[in-house]
């Protein structure tokens, strides 16, 4: 009777048992499946070759964070000012921007690293794109890219300038520039302005009131130097609100040396070529009471024939000759050097004029052997006119293209 049920109960915990083999058998497979073993490559292996895996993945991530200011997609950003491109956790090595027409911007990364800024403002309604890239101490780098446009500006200035491009002129010629916009911030302007020269010389400019920029260097220029101006004033902010939109390369050459000197008490004009007198020429100068400006003084404008009208100048009815020949200006105010036909025998006798220095020359000037016709003929724009001995002060150096008149200390500060 008890046999029974010992013999069920044994078959019961065979049964159990294979259920719980079973049951070990399944989770193992299970476990098998999910973490893969050795013969399957899988390359995971347990949780401790997880973790190693894990760190040499992340080893290879730079540290160095690169900020661009301004942000990617700004538009109406300033000319000056805004872009600046910085490194956290490392160095910059590399910061390249350009224009759309692929045009770099100079630039500069500090010594340690940790910026980079342009050496110049950017062009106004301008989009540029910056890339930067810098490495962290272990060596690993990162980049950022970024995209952004300058303002337009509602408000702008040019600069008028002498010589024009291309010309060949005397060896007084400074390079002068007319603003149409009186400048506050010369600083800025005058940095946007380049000058190079072949052989190399000192330029420094120099401001007259704040619409007025002339260069020169300490002395006449060498003959034969090679001058390039590059304005880069497109972008420049001259003045609150106001920008620059031009952007232009000048060049002009510097021909031969001629300075011809009026002595006012002898009524003579020497014209010296590359150091030698090539010519002696009878003059009438400023009569008294309208004596002509001592001093240095540059051609700066050729005019075959012009009229000359004492209303013009301040002597209201005095004179209006419709056909003065031969006339080259030396001032604003209205100081020449021109051809004469009225002045008898003035010519080396005396002096008759009303501030000019005049030369015999004929009606309507066809005589190409008369001094003014000679001197017209053999005189750039750029040459040097000094007089001396004359009963009145030294021009004022704005007043024409008359820098000389000023030391180069003054020049300079």
């Amino acid at each position: 009777m008890n046999v029974g049920p010992i013999s069920g109960a044994s078959v019961g915990a065979r049964r159990g048992g294979r259920k719980l083999a079973a049951l070990a058998l399944g989770v193992m497979l299970a476990v098998t499946a999910c973490g893969g073993g050795p013969e399957q490559g899988s390359g995971s292996g347990d949780g401790k070759g997880k973790g190693k895996d894990s760190t040499a993945a992340r080893s290879t991530q730079s540290e160095a964070r690169v900020t661009i200011a301004p942000r990617d997609g700004a538009k109406s950003v300033e000319t000056s000012g805004e872009l600046k491109v910085t490194a956290a956790r490392g160095k910059l090595t590399e910061v390249v921007v350009k224009n759309a027409k692929g045009e770099a911007v100079e630039g500069a990364i500090s010594k340690d690293g940790a910026s980079w800024t342009p050496s110049t403002h950017l062009a106004a309604s301008t989009a540029y794109t910056v890339h930067a890239v810098a490495e962290d101490a272990e060596g690993r780098t990162t980049t950022q890219d970024s995209r952004f446009t300058t303002l337009t500006p509602k408000e702008t200035f040019i600069g008028h300038f002498t010589p024009e491009d291309g010309s060949t002129v005397g060896v007084g010629m400074p390079f002068s520039l007319n603003f149409t916009r009186g400048i506050t911030k010369p600083d800025d302007v005058e940095k946007a302005i380049r000058i190079t020269t072949v052989p190399a010389v000192e330029v420094e400019g120099h401001w007259f009131g704040n619409d007025r920029l002339d260069f020169r260097p300490q002395t006449y220029w060498k003959a034969g130097t090679k001058v390039t101006v590059e304005l880069n004033l497109d972008g420049v902010e001259g003045r609150d609100g106001v920008y620059g939109e031009q952007s232009k390369k000048v060049s002009f050459t510097i021909g031969r040396s001629q300075i011809s000197v009026v002595d006012a008490k002898k009524h003579t004009m020497k014209v010296i070529r590359d150091g030698k007198v090539i010519k002696k020429i009878k003059v009438t100068t400023g009569a008294p009471g309208y004596e002509t400006w001592n001093g240095k003084m540059v051609i700066s404008e050729k005019l075959t024939v012009t009229r000359m009208n004492g209303e013009t100048v301040g002597y209201g009815g005095e004179y209006d000759i419709k056909d003065v020949p031969h006339a080259m200006r030396l001032s604003t105010s209205g100081t020449f050097i021109h051809g004469n036909y009225w002045g008898g025998d003035a010519f080396g006798n005396r002096n008759a004029s009303h501030g000019c220095v005049g030369l015999r020359d004929v009606k309507g000037g066809w005589d190409k052997k008369a001094p003014a016709a000679w001197f017209f003929d053999n005189s750039l724009i750029g040459d040097v006119v000094e007089v001396k001995n004359s009963d009145d002060a030294v021009i004022a150096p704005d007043n024409g293209l008359n820098g000389w008149n000023m030391s180069w200390e003054k020049w300079k500060a």
